[in-house]
């Protein structure tokens, strides 16, 4: 049992930041207003779990310009997309040792 729990990761322990995981982990990548509209959340709230999870260099950010508009897109990083993998194994076996 405590082996499992040492695989749950603090940072994934909002729920903002579980959809933004989830949503990096089946697409290559996605913008601030798609994770925006899916996980319906605010500018405020989104920016500061993506700052979180960059920090942690679990997602990358790439800002560029489209027809003179700012857009940003984050990508999953390998090691964002295993400690993820890690993560949601470890709520697995516990939710399976209930």
């Amino acid at each position: 049992m405590k082996n499992i729990i040492l695989n749950i990761n603090k940072a994934f322990d909002h729920r903002i930041r579980l959809g933004i995981m989830s949503v990096l982990m089946v697409n290559e990548y996605a913008d601030f207003n798609t994770l925006k509209e899916l996980l319906g959340a605010t500018d405020g709230n989104l920016a500061s779990h993506t700052k979180a999870l960059e920090k942690v260099d679990f997602i990358k950010v790439e800002k560029q310009f489209i027809s003179r508009k700012p857009n940003t897109k984050y990508l999953a990083t390998e090691l964002g997309k295993m400690e993820f993998k890690k993560h949601i194994e470890a709520l697995e076996k516990l939710i399976k040792n209930k």
